[in-house]
């Protein structure tokens, strides 16, 4: 058995400004290598991801862009099962190759998040992020450095193996089937308030600035992969979705004032991604991808 975590840090809002990747390799229920870099992502760093991983732009002069080491990471992801804890990590791989004119990668995706949903009953519909999940299984880690969060989600998928007492072939069909076997998935019963049968169920989504879909679109979107939408950024918010234009506007004032009200809020130690609106689309589709698997396999005799 062996399978590769990866996990990623981004500049901005821009899903494909990685600005650290981190990698860890686990074979037989052992981390055998690990590798880290930061990465020079050729972009303009947004206070609000730096002060969630201080990374700052002095820190990646000099060191190689996606390009310089995109062999590497073929060379490990490449025709293996590759693990990352919620879709983001692999999204930000695919926006990075993407944004260099490179082939992506083929591997085999696994998001532990979904594992650990499927695994405890308690944890199916919160408390699922990284950290708690490490909390609760005795990990410690140091979160928001790639490496740190990659050895991390392979640690927590280890833990889900042991306590689910199945193997990763299992995993890799059990993530594409409903959360409770015994329910069905209806699209009929999708709201706002965010389908928990959802990829993202518990995020709670605010939309601002000037977005491609109609806002209402933009919201069933949203609530049809898990997320709550609501109108204003408050303390409950985890994730801003900007419109893509509104990524490039540096200065503070320029940005909305949700964007304001969500940067203050991470500022006092509030954790809310910021992403652009183009990422947020492929993000659905992956979720809905997925769900969308769950569903032929139900439809199946």
């Amino acid at each position: 058995m062996q399978f590769v975590a990866i996990d990623v840090e981004t500049a901005n809002a821009d899903m494909g400004s990685i600005c650290q990747i981190g990698v860890a390799k686990f074979v037989d229920g052992k981390l055998t290598e690990e590798w880290c870099t930061l990465v020079d992502p050729e972009e303009h760093f947004d206070e609000v991801n730096v002060s969630i991983h201080g990374i700052k732009p002095h820190l990646v002069r000099g060191r190689p862009i996606l390009p310089q080491i995109a062999d590497r990471i073929r060379f490990t992801l490449e025709n293996t099962i590759s693990v990352c804890h919620t879709h983001f990590d692999r999204i930000a791989i695919d926006r990075a190759y993407a944004k260099y004119n490179l082939n992506p990668i083929c591997t085999t995706w696994l998001d532990s998040a979904r594992v650990v949903r499927r695994t405890w009953k308690d944890l199916a519909w919160k408390g699922y992020g990284l950290a708690n999940v490490c909390n609760r299984i005795g990990y410690e880690f140091r979160h928001h450095d790639a490496l740190e969060d990659a050895k991390a989600a392979g640690f927590v998928l280890l833990a889900a193996l042991k306590e689910s007492r199945q193997d990763l072939d299992h995993w890799l069909r059990r993530v594409n089937q409903p959360i409770d076997p015994a329910s069905a998935l209806s699209g009929a019963r999708i709201k706002r308030d965010g389908n928990p049968e959802g990829d993202l169920y518990g995020e709670v989504v605010v939309f601002t600035g000037a977005l491609e879909l109609p806002r209402s679109q933009a919201a069933d979107l949203a609530a049809s992969v898990g997320c709550r939408v609501t109108s204003s950024v408050t303390k409950k918010t985890t994730i801003l979705i900007v419109g893509d234009q509104d990524v490039t506007k540096l200065a503070g004032h320029e940005k909305s004032s949700k964007h304001r009200r969500a940067e203050q809020l991470v500022a006092e130690g509030q954790r809310i991604r910021i992403i652009r609106e183009s990422d947020f689309r492929i993000l659905v589709r992956t979720a809905r991808a997925q769900m969308d698997s769950i569903v032929s396999a139900e439809d199946a005799p």
